[in-house]
C-alpha cells in the first residue's frame, strides 16, 4: 500500500484509501510522507491510535499507526514493521485530532506530551463547547502555523455517533452528528490543500441485528468522501 500510494502521490494524483481498520494508515501515510514529508494530518476518530506495544492494553495494531509513524517506538524492533525505517517521521505539529472520546491511559499521557510540542488535540467536549466550526478553524490554523502545507484527511467512521454509522468495529456513543461529520470534510475541502484521504473502519458484517445498518454506514462513508472532494 505504501508503495502504491507513493507512486500515485509522485504523479500528482489524489490518493483515496478505503479500509479496513485504521492500521491501513500506516501504509497510506507512509507513502504520502515519502513524497510530501511536511504533510499535515487531520485525524478524525473516536480513538487516538497513538499507542505503542508498551502502552496498548489490547496489542491491536489499529491502535498504533500514529505511534509508529511518529517513531514513538523503533519500528525495526517490531515484527513486520522494519519497512517503516527510513520513512520521514511525522512530527507533533503535523497532526490535528478531531472527535476524540475514547482514550487509553497511556495515550492520555502521550497526548499531553505531544500537545506541548505543537500537536492539536480536540475531543468531543471541545466540539460541545466551541462547535465544530470553531474546532475545525483551530485545527487548520494549527496545521498552517508555519505556512500552507498539503493535507491528508484520515477519517475513521467511528468518529460519528453510531446512530449514523453503526457498522463499525469499536462503537462509542456521543460522536459527531451527521452535519458535524460533513462539516469536517467540507472545511478540509475548502482549504484546497487536500491531497489524500483514508476512509476506514466501515464493516458491513457488523451490526446485522439492524438490517439497514450496513447500507446506512456505507452510504455515510461515501457521502463524507464526496464532501471531502468538494
Amino acid at each position: 500500500l505504501s508503495i502504491a500510494v507513493k507512486k500515485a502521490a509522485e504523479n500528482g494524483q489524489f490518493v483515496l484509501t478505503i479500509g479496513g481498520d485504521h492500521s491501513v494508515a500506516l501504509g497510506s501515510l507512509a507513502g504520502v510522507l515519502s513524497v510530501r514529508p511536511n504533510v499535515g494530518v487531520i485525524w478524525v476518530d473516536a480513538h487516538a491510535d497513538i499507542n505503542t506495544p508498551d502502552t496498548s492494553n489490547s496489542g491491536n495494531m489499529h491502535g498504533m499507526p500514529l505511534g509508529l509513524l511518529m517513531n514513538l517506538v523503533d519500528p525495526t524492533t517490531l515484527h513486520g514493521c522494519a519497512w517503516l525505517n527510513g520513512i520521514p517521521t511525522l512530527k507533533p505539529e503535523q497532526v490535528a485530532y478531531v472527535g476524540l472520546r475514547d482514550l487509553d491511559d497511556g495515550e492520555r499521557f502521550v497526548l499531553r506530551q505531544m500537545q506541548e510540542k505543537g500537536m492539536f488535540v480536540s475531543t468531543m467536549q471541545h466540539v460541545d463547547a466551541h462547535g465544530i466550526g470553531g474546532v475545525m478553524e483551530l485545527a487548520l490554523e494549527s496545521l498552517g502555523r508555519h505556512g500552507p502545507r498539503p493535507l491528508h484527511l484520515s477519517y475513521d467512521i467511528d468518529a460519528l455517533d453510531p446512530v449514523h454509522a453503526p457498522s463499525t468495529g469499536t462503537i462509542v456513543r456521543g460522536g459527531l452528528t451527521f452535519r458535524e461529520a460533513h462539516y469536517v470534510a467540507e472545511a478540509v475541502a475548502e482549504t484546497g490543500q487536500l491531497i489524500s484521504m483514508d476512509m476506514v473502519e466501515v464493516n458491513n458484517e457488523l451490526g446485522k441485528e439492524d438490517p439497514t445498518a450496513g447500507k446506512r454506514t456505507t452510504e455515510m462513508a461515501m457521502v463524507l468522501i464526496t464532501s471531502a472532494l468538494g
